[in-house]
């Protein structure tokens, strides 16, 4: 059996910009420490790509006492990651850089692990989505030392206020997941 690829590659004469590539910008950022910032602004990328999917699958397939909050959250939770990605994306253009796109790009630069295909009960999906915000506010808090330290203070303030997105959604997720919320089946049920 032959495998079709399912990377459509138009004509090299199309091509802008290279994947994996930093040109020289507008925004007067040497591009060696360009290069760092769309580096680490690519694994934001791949962290929220993967994120945001889990999330919807789990919007998709929850269930029980509390679906109809959780589902609400979690589908609000998916719109506010699209917009973190949205923003993050159209900087690491701005940057001169290629936003990451596709599995290739993801897999690359990943700092999560992607969620195996099954339905899981919401306890332990939402602690999994817990994992992931907490996984990736750390590795901002990280980029946001990296980004200033060498001296790109508008990266850092865009990431700045997406940690609060990110840490504010984590926030209501743990309340989801106190002890005294999620009714459990029992096991006779």
């Amino acid at each position: 059996m032959t495998s079709t690829p399912h990377l459509r590659k138009p004509e090299a004469d199309h091509v802008r910009r290279e994947w994996d590539t930093v040109e020289e910008t507008e925004l007067r950022i040497d591009r060696a420490s360009a290069a760092l910032i769309v580096e680490a602004l690519n694994s934001e990328l791949s962290g929220l790509y993967i994120l945001f999917n889990q999330v919807r699958k789990h919007h998709w397939l929850v269930e029980g006492a509390e679906s109809d909050d959780i589902r609400t959250f979690l589908q609000e939770a998916a719109g506010r990651l699209t917009d973190v990605t949205d923003d993050i994306a159209i900087r690491v253009d701005a940057l001169g850089g290629v936003p990451v796109c596709g599995p290739m790009g993801i897999r690359q630069h990943a700092p999560l692990y992607i969620e195996a295909p099954h339905h899981y009960d919401i306890r332990s999906s939402l602690d999994r989505d817990l994992d992931g915000y907490a996984a990736l506010a750390v590795q901002m808090r990280e980029h946001i030392e990296l980004v200033e330290r060498v001296g790109d203070a508008a990266t850092g303030e865009l990431l700045r206020e997406h940690l609060k997105t990110l840490e504010s959604d984590a926030h209501v997720l743990e309340r989801y997941l106190a002890d005294d919320t999620l009714v459990k089946r029992r096991s006779s049920d």
